[in-house]
């Protein structure tokens, strides 16, 4: 014979009021943790923003530490971060969700590794570029086909403004297998421009010329002076090179200028002592079917209107 079960209202508000009861006494057994994890939480996100500070600012006056230190300042924010988790999971009694959390992290950087494998390829590239130091901040280099100053190295990228200001972030991971220019590493550099001069001018006099010109310019390392060489005789003109060397200080404003105001001297001084600056010469050809070009029909119909 089959019982009935009865439902009655009163048992149900009763073991729900049991439920909450029992909650809410866990909850203030628990309170005290909960108020300690989260004061835990809150020095370790403090502390990990101020001990990042201290890093950073401890190494700004010295050029050659500054990436190096802003990396390792980064690291050491996430890894006080996480401790500040693990132990605020130990405050609430989940030791066992902490522990499974360090047991775990051996398959878990494997698993990791497969699904964010570029991640983790930048970021040991950018470890590798912190502590190699092929360039720093505020050097200028070109990575690929981008030029410009380095602005920073990040955890996966590294930030290059260009001379046009625009900020490219280049993934370390590319960095580390790609051939770096750094122009302002060493603080010298070596710069040309071509001159084409005729060719019934004396070489020899317009390279002195030339070269009394640059050395003059203010910029123009007088230790290594310019010099100039014949680099090719063109079509029209007969091409001079001219090399001169300067510092890299400033490598958008001292280079870019500075070539721009030798090549004006130059070409002053050249065309004030009679040397001509031949411009190209272009050659027309007519075919067998063209006998005339147009100017001398206009000029016949001029004449004949005249005649």
């Amino acid at each position: 014979m089959q019982e009935q079960t009865n439902f009655h209202p009163g048992d149900f508000i009763t073991d729900f009021t049991k439920v909450l009861t029992d909650y809410w006494e866990r909850f203030l057994f628990l309170l005290p943790n909960l108020f300690f994890a989260l004061i835990i939480l809150v020095v370790a996100f403090l502390l990990s923003t101020k001990i990042r500070r201290l890093l950073s600012s401890k190494f700004s006056g010295k050029a050659h530490d500054q990436i190096t230190a802003e990396y390792i300042a980064i690291v050491a924010k996430w890894a006080i971060v996480i401790v500040g988790i693990l132990l605020a999971c130990q405050a609430l009694g989940l030791s066992g969700i902490a522990g499974g959390l360090l047991a775990g992290a051996g398959v878990s950087a494997v698993v990791v590794g497969f699904a964010f494998k570029d991640i983790a390829q930048n970021f040991l590239a950018g470890l590798i570029l912190a502590f190699n130091r092929p360039f720093n901040v505020h050097d200028t280099v070109q990575i690929n086909d981008v030029i410009g100053k380095v602005a920073g190295l990040d955890l996966r990228t590294t930030h290059i403004r260009t001379f046009d200001s625009k900020d490219v972030y280049i993934p370390n991971g590319i960095i580390i297998t790609t051939p770096i220019t750094n122009y302002t590493r060493n603080g010298l550099i070596r710069i040309d421009f071509i001159v084409g001069i005729d060719y019934n001018d004396d070489i020899a006099e317009a390279s002195r010329l030339i070269e009394d010109t640059a050395i003059q310019v203010e910029g123009v390392l007088q230790k290594d002076p310019p010099y100039v060489v014949v680099d090719e005789l063109a079509t029209n003109t007969v091409n001079l090179k001219v090399f001169f060397w300067t510092e890299t200080d400033d490598y958008k404003k001292g280079i870019l200028q500075l070539k721009g105001n030798i090549m004006m001297q130059v070409k002053k001084v050249l065309l004030a002592n009679g040397y001509g600056l031949p411009a190209n010469i272009q050659e027309l050809k007519l075919y067998d079917h063209e006998k005339h070009l147009s100017v001398e029909v206009i000029n016949q119909s001029v004449n004949s209107s005249a005649g």
